[in-house]
């Protein structure tokens, strides 16, 4: 029975990544929603590895595998950050892939509440694109246009 609720922990968390790269898609950023997915499933793998073999067993860091995954997914999001233009681009694609990694680890401890409350906030902040916008061109010259 237990295998079963790993493989339920393994598709919603696919399924919680995949909304948040559904706002990377929209805007045709390199990681979109296959990526998230990915991500995020990769993560709560990683934390049922690292928790549920040892049950049990006394004097086991638990906690490593996932700070590896985080280590891990920064090296990912560091590739979807570039310089076009004297600018910086794929800042919020990298947060992006981060913050699936922490859905994913908390779907994998079995925090679904928190994974789903923060899947809505990364969702909500990241189509926040028109205000961010809008703010932009305020502070250009001053005025709203």
């Amino acid at each position: 029975m237990v295998e079963v609720s790993f493989i339920f922990r393994l598709l919603f968390s696919a399924f919680l990544g995949g909304i948040i790269g559904i706002n990377r898609e929209k805007y045709d950023k390199p990681a979109g929603l296959r990526t998230h997915a990915l991500v995020s499933l990769a993560s709560t793998l990683f934390m049922i590895l690292s928790i549920y073999p040892f049950k049990g067993v006394a004097y086991v860091d638990v906690t490593r595998l996932g700070a590896a995954a985080i280590m891990g997914m920064g090296f990912l999001g560091a590739g979807a950050i570039w310089q076009e233009h004297k600018r910086i681009e794929g800042l919020t694609t990298a947060a992006s892939i981060w913050c699936a990694v922490s859905v994913g680890i908390a779907v994998g401890v079995g925090y679904y509440l928190a994974a789903i409350a923060t899947t809505g906030i990364i969702f909500i902040l990241l189509n926040l694109k028109s205000l961010d916008k809008m703010i932009s061109k305020k502070g250009e010259d001053g005025e709203s246009t």
